[in-house]
């Protein structure tokens, strides 16, 4: 366990009070392995990381280290959408242009005039995918792009929103792809990770080099939470329709899903999650993702109401999720979390970016390690004047 550096406005015997939590949530075996990570005012100002991931071929555990890249599932779209953001200031994505119009073979089955806007707001209709589909086919980047090509949506785009839990990377993705001439995992290292030097932190599909440095995940009780869900519970019929694509430590435990170019999901140090949102907000060594008008915009409230996948009412931003409970209910954080407990957002009161990631999943009423370790920062940082 270490801590990192301090901000101006954060108190350094705070540092040990998060400190202390961890130590106390890894000790007591309710956390395996964690990484927490914020910045203030651009600046690190907490690297807190403890414990170990799973084992991998029958290996001891290994620690978790501050570089340690963790899987940490839909975390990764708040990174996708970044990207995208990024490109629509250099002028290479419009977000009310049809997603068809750099990606032609898309524009099918009513999608012709479904935007980039509706895609970043789930709200396109096509969070489904079939219920047959494989792991090994999940992880084959043209096949999806012709399975997410072909679907009909389930409501006319931009009349609803339904989280579109898988489907949102290949969306997103392919269009980079298509504007860029890049595949989205290189996009992200151009544009994105590189700039902030943290191009070997910060992935989608992990390099071959870098899986032996990632730290399999364990379960905890995430995959029985999704195995409660009712079969005719929208989540468990249309995003996730079998036991192979639920997003679970078996499936993020796979050499060639970590491997995948998966935008909807990401693998990640919590220090390179926070310090990408840090340069949302602001700059980082001299680094500033997006001006503070596009932030502005990509962070207000675009839809807000019933999730028709999730069932509960949640207010987005354009690939952000604002105000969740790890958020404080703040609808100036916005960012994303990932399936098992991880998140990485950006508080826009406080002038704060934080991330956390994990090697153990869960969900339901265990999930509250994010939002015990995130309270505790917010109250510790004095609202930006």
């Amino acid at each position: 366990m270490a801590t990192g550096l301090t901000g101006h406005r954060w108190d350094e015997r705070a540092q040990e009070r998060i400190e202390g939590i961890v130590r106390r949530l890894v000790e007591s075996g309710e956390e395996t392995g964690l990484q927490v990570a914020v910045y203030v005012d651009g600046e690190p100002a907490v690297d807190v990381y403890a414990g170990t991931g799973g084992r991998a071929d029958g290996a001891p555990p290994r620690p978790v280290g501050p570089d340690t890249p963790i899987h940490s599932f839909s975390t990764g779209k708040g990174f996708t959408a970044t990207l995208v953001h990024v490109l629509a200031e250099r002028g290479l994505i419009e977000y009310e242009a049809p997603v068809a119009r750099y990606w032609p073979e898309f524009g099918t089955h009513g999608k012709e005039r479904a935007t980039v806007w509706h895609a970043l707001t789930h709200t396109l209709g096509i969070p489904q995918l079939p219920a047959r589909l494989t792991p090994a086919e999940l992880c084959d980047w043209d096949t999806m792009c012709g399975v997410v090509a072909g679907l009909e949506p389930l409501w006319e785009p931009g009349t609803a929103g339904g989280y579109h839990g898988w489907t949102f990377g290949w969306i997103l993705g392919e269009t980079v792809r298509r504007v860029t001439g890049l595949t989205p995992g290189a996009a992200l290292r151009e544009y994105v990770s590189g700039p902030l030097g943290v191009a070997d932190e910060l992935f989608f599909g992990l390099p071959e080099e870098a899986v032996g440095r990632a730290a399999p995940l364990v379960e905890g009780d995430w995959a029985a939470w999704l195995a409660d869900l009712p079969e005719s519970a929208p989540f468990r019929r249309f995003v996730v329709p079998n036991p192979g694509l639920w997003t679970t430590a078996e499936l993020a435990n796979r050499p060639d899903y970590l491997r995948a170019d998966l935008p909807a999901c990401g693998t990640t140090t919590a220090r390179a999650a926070a310090r990408l949102y840090a340069a949302l907000l602001g700059e980082v060594d001299g680094v500033r993702l997006l001006p503070p008008e596009r932030t502005e915009r990509v962070a207000a409230v675009a839809v807000e109401g019933k999730d028709r996948m999730l069932l509960g009412r949640y207010a987005k931003g354009l690939g952000y999720f604002l105000g969740l409970p790890a958020m404080g209910g703040d609808r100036s954080c916005f960012g994303h979390h990932g399936s098992g407990g991880s998140i990485a957002f950006a508080d826009r009161t406080h002038g704060l970016s934080f991330a956390l990631t994990r090697t153990r999943l869960v969900g339901g009423a265990s999930d509250t390690t994010a939002r015990l370790l995130a309270g505790e920062v917010r109250s510790l940082v004095p609202p930006v004047h």
